[in-house]
């Protein structure tokens, strides 16, 4: 029984082994029997897509953060927007910038209006003519107006004055000028001639007043002066503005031409030319005799009356070289307010230089 039963499992055995190895294809049947073991480690080879599926599953995933990332960089792109506020500093430096236009207004403030001037405008209206001639027969019925006028002057509180452009205080002395001269002429209208002087002077000169521009006074801001005074304390040492001797009136014929309207700051520029003007366009103040070569020129033009007054602004060694230095700064002066043909002719042809004879009669237009 046992010897039976050994055998049994003996032939069992080798039905096993038989069945377990076939014959003839050892080879290939292992690999077909071993794809269940590759498949854990060989599944890369077989399972190329599902890894190719893999990546593709990752690159969803991956590719949100890394679109994430650009968008976390952006804020980081952000910082050139924080350097807008670096760039913002030059706009709030433009402020600064506006700044000065803020102080140039000032500069260009219309020219203060100065109202006194206006003071002296109905008597120069009414009694003077446009070529500086004057009414003294009806002036002189108005000496009272002429009186409170210069009181205007003589209270002009000095504060005030004081706060006036240089422009309007030139005026301001012109106009006390020649207002007071006006009332010295009318006090002693008509002139009464003096036997002794008419030998000298025609019966209506101004000289036989005697030197009216030191003998008569007058108060101004509350202090005394002559009008020699102001022309030498003003005119002379502070104006520094030598047109101003052809807006002064002399009174007579030779002097420059009083105008009908008083002096203003805002336009005194313009009517000192154009007073330049009139006055050197009267042969008794400019002219040239080119046959005698000789250029005439008023005797307030001269080194001894006003002449010296010209060097400080329009003196100049370059032309004119023949005469004196007061000379060539007034010949200089003209150039700007002559014709080209004569200025061609001072500045290049020989010539002398000769006062004009002085005419003092009274400009006096009741006469005519």
């Amino acid at each position: 029984m046992t010897k039976h039963l050994v055998v049994f499992i003996t032939s069992l055995t080798i039905l096993v082994f038989i069945a377990g190895c076939p014959s003839g294809k050892p080879d290939t049947k292992p690999p077909k029997a071993e794809p269940p073991k590759v498949e854990s480690s060989k599944a890369e080879p077989d399972e190329v897509e599902p890894t190719k599926a893999e990546p593709n599953e990752a690159e969803p995933n991956e590719v949100e953060p890394t679109k994430a990332e650009p968008n976390e960089v952006e804020p980081t792109k952000i910082e050139p927007n924080e350097v807008e506020p670096t760039k913002a500093e030059p706009n709030e430096i433009e402020p600064t910038k506006t700044e000065p236009p803020k102080t140039k207004p000032p500069k260009t403030k219309p020219p203060t209006k100065v109202s006194f001037h206006d003071k002296c405008a109905p008597i120069l209206k009414a009694f003077v003519n446009d070529k500086g001639m004057v009414d003294y027969r009806k002036l002189k019925l108005k000496r009272p107006e002429l009186t409170q006028l210069l009181d205007e002057f003589a209270n002009l509180d000095p504060n005030e004055y004081n706060s006036w452009p240089k422009e309007d205080k030139i005026a301001f002395w012109i106009n006390a000028y020649n207002i007071k001269l006006l009332k010295i002429i009318v006090d002693n209208y008509p002139i009464k001639a003096s036997r002794i002087r008419l030998l000298f002077w025609p019966p209506t000169s101004i000289r036989h007043l005697g030197n009216i521009w030191k003998e008569y006074k007058f108060i101004v801001m509350d202090e005394q002066f002559t009008l020699l005074e102001v022309e030498q304390w003003f005119f002379r040492k502070q104006s520094n503005e030598p047109r101003v001797f052809f807006a002064i009136s002399g009174a007579c014929l030779s002097s420059p031409p009083l105008r009908n309207e008083p002096y203003y700051g805002r336009k005194l520029r313009k009517q000192l030319d154009d007073q330049a003007k009139k006055f050197l366009a009267d042969p008794r103040a400019f002219k040239i005799d080119r046959g005698k070569k000789t250029v005439y020129l008023s005797a307030i033009l001269q080194p001894t009356w006003y002449g010296k007054e010209f060097i400080s602004k329009y003196g100049t060694d370059k032309k004119f070289k023949d005469q004196q230095p007061a000379t060539r700064a007034v010949l200089n002066f003209l150039t700007n307010y002559i014709s080209r043909q004569n200025v061609s002719f001072l500045e290049i042809e020989n010539y002398s230089v000769k006062p004009i004879k002085y005419d003092w009669r009274l400009n006096d237009s009741s006469r005519r």
